[in-house]
């Protein structure tokens, strides 16, 4: 998408090549989720919201949308509730993020891409 390279391209350079290889990971693990800008940061969706990047002048950030707290592995990266902090120096922990967005995927195929009261009606609102 036009506007997801727009976004790379602009990026801090140090930061360009790792945001193409993450968004080349995403695309591998899940090649029919959608991209696009949202909340000014790459965006993929999935059977429902997937994951979300950003990039910083020393750092990555990564917001797997409700799934941070359940990968043990990269509680070292976490800043706070669903993100994650990749400093520029040094490597991305890559087989741990793509087992992450395979975790991703499963929920959202496993939910339908529903979570309560995300892209439903309630009864009342009809």
């Amino acid at each position: 998408m036009k506007a997801v390279d727009a976004y790379i391209a602009a990026a801090p350079k140090a930061a360009q090549p790792r945001l193409r290889e993450l968004r080349k990971l995403i695309k591998a693990v899940a090649p029919k989720a959608t991209e696009r800008l949202s909340y000014g940061m790459p965006h993929f969706d999935y059977k429902g919201r997937l994951i979300y990047f950003s990039a910083f002048k020393n750092h990555i950030g990564v917001y797997p949308v409700g799934e941070a707290e359940q990968h043990k592995e990269l509680h070292r990266f976490m800043t706070g509730k669903g993100t994650y902090r990749f400093s520029l120096d040094e490597p991305m922990p890559m087989a741990l993020l793509k087992k992450l967005v395979e975790a991703r995927v499963r929920k959202n195929e496993g939910s339908g891409g529903q979570k309560a009261g995300y892209g439903r009606r309630s009864a009342s609102a009809r």
